[in-house]
């Protein structure tokens, strides 16, 4: 088992080996490429975006900057729509479902460092290479979902269809489908019902 595949199945790996600095490098180098283009440039945008997202679904759009560690490891459903300032850290999958809203500043992140300093700081190999231990957890992300800004998503966590996650929030723990929630750590306020339609929207 390579250390990618030790690492998209939550097991502990070496961050330093089998092409992992490598993988990252050309993720953050499309990263930047997408980071410099303006939004008039919508052919090129979209060559570099599937590139980085291989996964990604029909209509997926990412206002940018965007930051992300593989690319490999995400992929989104389609009209997934991602405000300024995302950053998705992609360690274990992250997967996320159609018709999906991102606000500003928004984080999805799946590595976990461990708790112990003596197994958590860098280490250096026999050849100088520094290195550190690490594992994540997948997140995985309903159809019909809108985070809004500056919302914080942690490894292991799955989101139901059609929530709604509020501005400044941490989501430590699963959400159920159609809840409106908020906070850090965030917690389920109520259900989404028929009684929050708004006047004027068929």
């Amino acid at each position: 088992m390579t250390e990618f595949d030790k690492m998209s199945k939550g097991k502990v790996y070496d961050t330093s080996a089998d092409g992992l600095p490598e993988m990252r490098a050309k993720a953050h180098g499309l990263c930047t490429k997408y980071n410099a283009t303006l939004e008039t440039q919508v052919k090129k945008r979209e060559r570099i975006l599937k590139k980085l997202l291989p996964k990604a679904g029909d209509g997926a759009y990412i206002q940018g900057p965007f930051f992300c560690d593989y690319g490999t490891n995400i992929k989104t459903g389609k009209n997934f729509y991602a405000n300024f300032n995302l950053t998705v850290l992609d360690c274990c999958p992250v997967e996320i479902g159609d018709d999906v809203l991102i606000g500003p500043n928004g984080m999805i992140v799946t590595p976990v460092h461990p708790f112990r300093w003596q197994q958590r700081n860098i280490r250096r190999k026999p050849d100088g290479t520094l290195f550190d231990y690490e594992y994540a957890q997948p997140i995985k992300i309903g159809n019909n979902c809108w985070l809004a800004s500056n919302v914080t998503v942690i490894g292991g966590v799955t989101i139901g269809d059609g929530c709604v996650i509020g501005a400044g929030s941490v989501v430590t723990r699963d959400i159920p489908p159609n809840s409106l929630a908020v906070g850090n750590p965030c917690k389920v306020i109520r259900q989404i019902t028929e009684k929050d339609n708004l006047d004027g929207i068929d």
